[in-house]
C-alpha cells in the first residue's frame, strides 16, 4: 500500500488503540486525514507500528503506515484539531485529564466521544466526563454512536451511525469528516438521549445473552428487546432526552445491535452466565471490555435517583452482582403485575 499525502487533511487524534480505535484511525486514513492513533502503553504501541497490525483487538486488519502510532500523548495531539476519545468509559475521565495535561492540547478543538457507558461513580455521559475535564467549549464536545461492531466496519461492511452534539454546524462538520461510502453519518442534537440510548442498550444485551444461555427462544428476546426498549425510554426522557431518539439508531438500532450480534461483548457476558459461568471468571478471559457490566450498576443507580422504574435492569443487576439465578430472575419478570402494554 502506498503512504498517503495529507496536504488537504485534518489532523487527527485518535485517543485509544482498541478495535474501534484502530478502526476509526484507519477509516480516517483512508479519507486522507493525517491520523496519529494513540495507545496508553507503550509495549503494545510499539507492537501495532512494528507488525502493523493490532493483533490483539482487531487481528486481520493491516494498519497503513501512514498511521502514525505512539504512546506520547504530546506527540499525539500535536496540531491536531480533531481529538476523537475511544477508551473504554470507566478510562474515558483519566485520559481526558492526560489529554488536558499536555501542552499540545487545542481547546478549540472538536473532542469527539466514541464510547459507550456511564460513569459508574458520578453516573455521567461521556460528553459530561468530556466537559468537566477538558477546557473544550462544551458545543466543541461531539458523540460520534450508533450500531457500529469493529469487525465489520474495518472490513468495510455498510454501516449507519450518529454524531450528537448541541451545534448543528459542528455536528454538519463532523458528519463529513467521517462518511464515506460504506459508513453513514447522520446528526443529532439530541446529545443526552443518544447517550443514554447506546449506553443503557448494553445491559439489555446482558439479559439476551442470560436467555440464550438458558436456551431460551426468539420469543423471548423480542419481547426482552421491546420491553428493554421502553426501559430505555423512560430513564432517557426523564433525563431530557427525546423519545424518538430511542427510536433511532442510537436506541433500537444499537439495541438490535448488540442483543443479536455474534460480536456483541456484553451478549458474550450474558450468554455466559446463562451457561452456569461466574461473572469474575467470565471478565477474566475477556480481552476486550463489556461495557454493560458496569453501566448496569450506574443506570440502577440513576433510575432510583430520579424515580424510574427498570424491572429487567434490576434483575441483570441482581444476577450480575447480588448472585441472584437466572432462572428466577426470568420468571420475576414473567410474573409481575400484569399492566397495560403503553
Amino acid at each position: 500500500m502506498k503512504e498517503k499525502k495529507h496536504s488537504t487533511g485534518v489532523r487527527t487524534a485518535v485517543l485509544g488503540a482498541g478495535s474501534w480505535g484502530t478502526t476509526l484511525a484507519i477509516l480516517l486514513d483512508e479519507k486522507g486525514h493525517e491520523v496519529r492513533l494513540w495507545e496508553y502503553f507503550p509495549d503494545l504501541a510499539a507492537t501495532i507500528r512494528r507488525d502493523r497490525e493490532n493483533r490483539r483487538f482487531l487481528p486481520g486488519i493491516p494498519v497503513p503506515r501512514s498511521i502514525h502510532i505512539t504512546s506520547d500523548m504530546d506527540e499525539a495531539l500535536d496540531g491536531a484539531t480533531r481529538v476523537v476519545f475511544v477508551t473504554p468509559s470507566h478510562t474515558m475521565r483519566g485520559v481526558a485529564r492526560i489529554a488536558r495535561s499536555s501542552s499540545a492540547f487545542d481547546r478549540h478543538a472538536v473532542a469527539i466521544n466514541a464510547a459507550k457507558g456511564l460513569e459508574e461513580k458520578t453516573l455521567c455521559r461521556m460528553s459530561e466526563v468530556l466537559c468537566e475535564e477538558l477546557p473544550t467549549p462544551k458545543r466543541r464536545i461531539v458523540g460520534l454512536l450508533g450500531p457500529s461492531h469493529a469487525e465489520e466496519v474495518s472490513r468495510r461492511m455498510p454501516t449507519s451511525v450518529v454524531v450528537a452534539g448541541t451545534d448543528a454546524d459542528i455536528l454538519r462538520e463532523i458528519q463529513s469528516f467521517f462518511m464515506t461510502e460504506t459508513f453513514r453519518v447522520y446528526t443529532n442534537t439530541d446529545l443526552v438521549g443518544v447517550e443514554l440510548g447506546v449506553s443503557l442498550k448494553n445491559t439489555i444485551a446482558i439479559a439476551a445473552g442470560i436467555c440464550d444461555g438458558l436456551g431460551f427462544g426468539d420469543n423471548t428476546k423480542a419481547a426482552l428487546i421491546t420491553r428493554g426498549l421502553a426501559e430505555m425510554k423512560r430513564l432517557a426522557c426523564r433525563m431530557g432526552g427525546k423519545e424518538e431518539t430511542l427510536s433511532g439508531l442510537a436506541g433500537v438500532g444499537d439495541l438490535i445491535v448488540t442483543c443479536m450480534s455474534r460480536h456483541s461483548r456484553n451478549r458474550h457476558v450474558g450468554e455466559e452466565i446463562g451457561r452456569g459461568k461466574k461473572l469474575p471468571r467470565i471478565l477474566s478471559e475477556m480481552v476486550m471490555v463489556a461495557e454493560g457490566v458496569k453501566t448496569t450498576k450506574a443506570a440502577v443507580t440513576l433510575a432510583s435517583r430520579v424515580g424510574v422504574e427498570l424491572p429487567i435492569a434490576e434483575q441483570v443487576y441482581r444476577v450480575l452482582f447480588r448472585g441472584k439465578d437466572p432462572r428466577r430472575a426470568i420468571k420475576d419478570l414473567m410474573i409481575r403485575k400484569a399492566k397495560k402494554e403503553m
